[in-house]
């Protein structure tokens, strides 16, 4: 029976995945090439992380599919991945590499796995000096300076440019001073966190003082209801007759 063929594909947001190694054999190679598995309802594949360099994924890439290759597995290996036919790093948006660069970045908030990790990612986009919605802002400011520079009457338009400028600092308001929050993400809430807290901190002997006996407990109740109880006693008790006294 052949072996299963396996495919080694760079993705259209750059990210590098190795699809058909399910069993155990051909999982074990790809995984010694440096691959990371990933299980979960899509299925067992492989995935380098998003943040290898392009030169480090093709020689990998390559690797895993002579590993395979040799244990008689068939490799489809995309071009753009072999170091036998690729002559020029693989640019999945073509001439836009600030888009190409974004996709990154989105896929390392998507593959995540805590709040640090969350944190990390979005920081590329929030950091106030050098993040993505800051160069983002920058650019359309300076299209609309431009655009007034080079024709007086097209204001309209400069404006335009100038408003998005605007929007993406509002949005930049929106999401400040975010890192405690996002590192906590996917944590104990702090309510769950605080009671736990309070709970250890309690003195044992405070504990105790707190805690009521049945005796005390059947005290209360009998304190609490035991003019009722009277009553009723009272009144169930058969009156005498009234009479002469001897």
């Amino acid at each position: 029976m052949p072996a299963p063929s396996i495919t080694i594909t760079s993705e259209f947001s750059g990210s590098v995945v190795a699809k058909g190694a399910n069993d155990d054999l051909s999982a074990l190679l790809i995984k010694h090439a440096g691959f990371q598995q990933i299980d979960d309802w899509y299925g067992r594949r492989h995935r380098l992380p998003t943040t290898t360099p392009i030169a480090d994924q093709v020689a990998i890439a390559t690797h895993a599919a002579e590993m395979l290759r040799a244990a008689r597995y068939g490799v489809d290996l995309a071009p753009s991945l072999d170091t036998a036919q690729m002559s020029a790093p693989a640019r999945p948006l073509g001439s836009y590499a600030a888009g190409a660069e974004l996709l990154q970045i989105t896929d390392r908030i998507r593959s995540a796995e805590n709040g640090a990790d969350l944190h990390r990612a979005v920081d590329h986009l929030l950091h106030p000096e050098h993040g993505a919605l800051e160069r983002v802002r920058e650019a359309l400011e300076a299209a609309g300076e431009q655009i007034n520079d080079l024709d007086d009457e097209a204001y309209a338009l400069a404006d335009r440019f100038g408003f998005a400028a605007e929007f993406v600092s509002s949005a930049q308001s929106e999401l400040v001073d975010l890192e405690d929050e996002l590192r906590r993400v996917g944590g104990p809430s702090r309510s769950q966190a605080e009671t736990r807290t309070r709970s250890s901190d309690l003195p044992a002997s405070k504990s105790a003082a707190l805690a009521v006996s049945p005796a005390a407990a059947k005290a209360a109740v009998i304190s609490a209801f035991g003019i009722e109880f009277t009553d009723a006693r009272a009144a169930a008790r058969p009156q005498r007759a009234s009479g002469p006294r001897r």
